[in-house]
């Protein structure tokens, strides 16, 4: 391997600005239960349950939104994808839920209901460690990873880079889709997972429970904000950024950009994976819309508002359109989609260092 020396892009962010985000995302581990635990109930600054349930869903598409600036912000890969590895994770956790039911259900058997209502008599193979958490854990990660592995290890050995990636990890996660949909998949078909009743055996619906989970949820993004800042800071990183600029160089220069690039996308699918299996328990529900093209292609728009080229900037383009997205499906549902395009093409010709790098300029270089 050639001896050469990996230049350090200038990041958007200086060393006290990242303080700053970290001491931010830290507040928002703390701040709220600590709140709703010493505020009473009827206090302005006590959260409610939906409120907070609203937040920890931000938080696992935050994760998402990370795992995009990873692959796309500093390796130069644009996935319109990566719903299906947020989907694979959810559904993993969401068939350990299904039996966490048991008796529970509709028809009082330890079946899930859509198995009793299509006659199913036993489950089928891949449900086989459905009924163990911890098996189920080792799946959220597993799973995922080996899809992202196999698909982009074909994928970067044959070369395929810029809109023909994108445009083959759509295909792919619209297929899954379409598999999902069926119902002799084992996967509920269309309607998917849902009226989950308990979690370790412990009721999901309550306001405990719940706060629990967005405890989870906000660690769980902290550490992996954590993870990616010491990714991109250490000369791995450094190798995936020459690879975003000129791989053609990186290559020249002695270093094998699959082994590096299949890491970073694996990593990501991961993270996804993750941020899925804590999705689905506060949301209530899992179907194969959460793989639709559409979302994957939101998770890619989160990136690009928040500033794709930072780690902080897709953290904060998830809070930023979501937020959107909540108030304006409410208030105004019918221009939701177009506000979504807007801003998409806004930040394209406007805004192409996102919303962190507009704060920085506002700062006078200085974030």
């Amino acid at each position: 391997m050639s001896n050469i020396t990996l230049p350090t892009p200038q990041p958007l962010l200086t060393r006290t600005g990242w303080a700053a985000w970290l001491a931010a995302l830290m507040v928002l581990c703390a701040l709220v239960p600590a709140l709703n635990l010493l505020v009473p109930a009827g206090s302005a600054l006590h959260l409610s349950d939906f409120a907070v349930a609203l937040t920890a869903k931000i938080m696992c598409y935050a994760i998402c939104a990370l795992a995009m600036g990873l692959i796309w912000g500093y390796t130069g890969i644009l996935s319109l994808g990566h719903g299906l590895f947020f989907a694979l994770g959810g559904y993993a956790m969401g068939m350990y839920l299904m039996r966490q039911i048991g008796l529970d259900g509709n028809y009082k058997s330890n079946l899930p209901d859509f198995m009793v209502f299509l006659d199913w008599k036993e489950l089928p193979w891949h449900w086989a460690l459905s009924g163990s958490f911890g098996a189920t854990l080792f799946l959220v990660i597993a799973v995922p990873g080996l899809v992202a592995f196999v698909f982009g290890y074909f994928a970067f050995r044959s070369r395929i880079k810029g809109v023909y990636f994108s445009i083959i990890t759509q295909a792919m996660t619209f297929a899954a889709m379409l598999l999902f949909f069926r119902n002799e998949t084992g996967f509920g078909g269309n309607n998917g997972f849902t009226d989950f009743k308990r979690i370790l055996d412990i009721p999901i619906a309550t306001t405990s429970m719940r706060m629990t989970l967005f405890v989870m949820t906000s660690v769980t993004l902290l550490v992996f904000f954590l993870l990616a800042r010491w990714l991109v800071g250490s000369k791995f990183g450094r190798v995936l950024q020459a690879v975003r600029d000129a791989e053609s160089r990186v290559m020249f220069s002695g270093y094998s950009t699959l082994g590096y690039k299949l890491t970073i996308w694996t990593i990501s699918a991961m993270m996804c994976g993750v941020a899925g299996a804590l999705y689905v328990p506060q949301v209530g529900i899992i179907n194969p819309s959460e793989m639709s093209p559409a979302n994957s292609i939101e998770i890619a728009i989160w990136a690009a508002v928040g500033g794709r080229a930072t780690l902080i900037g897709p953290i904060v383009g998830a809070f930023i359109v979501n937020g959107a997205k909540s108030w304006l499906t409410v208030t105004y549902p019918e221009f939701w989609l177009y506000f979504l395009g807007a801003l998409f093409i806004g930040v394209t010709l406007f805004l192409p260092d996102g919303v962190v790098g507009l704060i920085k300029k506002l700062k006078g270089g200085k974030a």
